[in-house]
């Protein structure tokens, strides 16, 4: 159950698993470098596993902060990033820019080859350690993971962002807008008893497509300087909403029509209609 005794595990396996792929000519079993290839991915992945349990142990206070995850596109945001960033160290350490221009593969060259050294002597002292005291973690191991996990954290925010563009300041304001938008409107339909507490605490379907209808109206009509607001130009507005500037604003001057008891009984249609 010790975590450096489970490093100690894990690091053996990338290790012989690494030693059969030096061993093997690819040329000759391509079939058999890729399985291998497969095994040292997977093995890769369970070794930073395990690293990160140590870290969030051993120095769950000194972590570099990890705030610029919310910059990035959501689809990037997966359980295998890290072992991902690890992978396109190794490639630019090689002189491959896997999905880069060059210039920008050159320009992160030095951060791998930094982060590459610091985790080969992460693996060498948390080894010694696991051998000698694993239960415990001195100054040498806790200083030798605060610099890998900065190292790492610089080098993952300096590819991604070389990779995609990341989220403005700006953007992640209006994003969270939005969200504040939906909390409101849930809060509000609650009372208005559009919506039951038993509903969102049983994760009914049915709101998936209800809360962002009730969502618009709350934000054309009871939050009108929100994110929907039409006083701004669709430049301004949150990428989710600007392609349906024009249409918001039909909609909008529809809804202004209404009466109290009409709006109420658009919004409760809103909440059975499929």
């Amino acid at each position: 159950p010790r975590l450096l005794s489970q490093f100690f595990f894990a690091d053996e396996r990338v290790t012989r698993v690494v030693a059969e792929i030096n061993g093997l000519d690819a040329e000759l079993d391509p079939q058999q470098y890729l399985v291998l290839l497969n095994q040292l991915h997977l093995s890769q992945a369970h070794l930073l596993a395990v690293l990160e349990r140590i870290m969030e142990e051993c120095i769950p206070t000194q972590r570099h902060s990890r705030d610029y995850l919310v910059k990035f596109p959501e689809e990037l945001l997966v359980d295998n990033l890290g072992n991902h960033m690890l992978f396109a160290a190794e490639c630019l350490l090689a002189g491959t820019f896997l999905e880069l221009e060059e210039s920008d593969g050159a320009q992160l060259r030095p951060q791998a080859r930094n982060l590459l050294c610091s985790l080969e002597l992460v693996r060498k002292v948390l080894r010694e350690q696991s051998l000698s005291q694993p239960n415990s973690y001195p100054e040498s191991v806790r200083t030798v993971l605060i610099q890998f996990d900065r190292l790492f954290a610089e080098f993952e925010l300096s590819y991604v962002s070389s990779l995609v563009a990341v989220k403005s300041p700006d953007e992640i304001y209006r994003q969270q807008e939005i969200i504040v938008l939906f909390c409101e409107t849930v809060e509000r339909a609650l009372h208005l008893g559009y919506l039951t507490q038993e509903m969102i605490d049983g994760y009914e379907p049915l709101l998936m497509f209800t809360i962002p209808r009730l969502a618009i109206i709350s934000g054309l009509l009871i939050y009108p300087e929100g994110p929907l607001s039409l006083e701004r130009s669709p430049e301004e507005m949150s990428r989710v909403f600007s392609p349906f500037y024009n249409l918001l604003k039909k909609i909008r001057d529809l809804l202004r029509v209404l009466s109290a008891e009409e709006l109420c009984l658009l919004e409760r249609s809103l909440c059975t209609a499929e």
